[in-house]
């Protein structure tokens, strides 16, 4: 990986700084889905262990692609600022979206059941 100090010419500070705080939005939110798998296990939900195995493992990998996805994102944003190139699109927020739909409705439809 480049040492993205080294590219370009350094940005407004206040684009970088807000290119972090969107990171780490982001970065919560994954710790949020982790709590949310470490709940789901800590309260044995669903009843079947190798169910709520499932759902926590699935959880687990949705929330570790999603942090990688995040940094990639903010090292695309930060090179492209550098760069005076235009801004990646953002496609981040709709995979995040669509995982979160489908973990609510598979939840809901174990819960249920």
């Amino acid at each position: 990986m480049d040492d993205l100090r080294r590219i370009g010419s350094e940005p407004d500070p206040r684009y970088s700084l807000a290119n972090e705080r969107t990171f780490l939005a982001w970065v919560r939110t994954v710790l949020a889905v982790v709590a949310g798998a470490v709940a789901l296990e800590s309260l044995e939900l669903p009843e079947g262990a190798a169910l709520r195995a499932v759902v926590v493992v699935a959880l687990l990998a949705f929330a570790l692609t999603m942090a990688l996805l995040a940094y990639r994102r903010w090292r695309r944003v930060e090179r492209a600022m550098r760069l005076g190139e235009p801004l990646p699109p953002f496609t981040l927020g709709l995979v995040m979206t669509a995982g979160l739909v489908v973990a609510i409705v598979v939840l809901g439809l174990v819960l249920l059941l």
